[in-house]
């Protein structure tokens, strides 16, 4: 597998959250890759830089946003947009280097409903 950073995923990443108040996410502490050679059958996912990790090594907490390239570039953009918006969501309003998971407390706190509220958010920034 290869990994390779991507300025336009990067420069979507930075225009969401500054378009839709996601004033948690430090756009310089999250980095955007693309993928080439994954057998997922994910478009994109979240890395996230565990706390022990953190703590031993003295890095600040990050976040590595993956789009599988073989996926990603069958998309639309709004269908990218949606995409990123998902993967951002994933992101803990703490910053904390953890990960938020699809469904909390039997409640879904990432999911279609969610990516949409926030996309809708984004196309009237833009």
């Amino acid at each position: 597998m290869r990994f390779e950073k991507d300025p336009g995923l990067q420069s979507l990443m930075e225009r969401i959250v500054a378009a839709t108040g996601m004033s948690h996410v430090c756009t310089d502490r999250v980095f955007c890759v693309r993928s080439e050679g994954s057998k997922s059958r994910a478009v994109a996912r979240t890395w996230s830089f565990p706390r022990v990790f953190q703590e031993c090594l003295g890095i600040r907490p990050a976040y590595v946003i993956e789009a599988i390239g073989r996926r990603w570039d069958r998309l639309s953009q709004e269908e990218k947009e949606k995409v990123m918006i998902h993967e951002l969501l994933h992101i803990p309003k703490t910053f904390s280097g953890a990960l938020v998971p699809h469904r909390m407390f039997g409640k879904t706190v990432v999911g279609a409903r969610q990516v949409e509220r926030v996309w809708r958010a984004y196309k009237l920034q833009t």
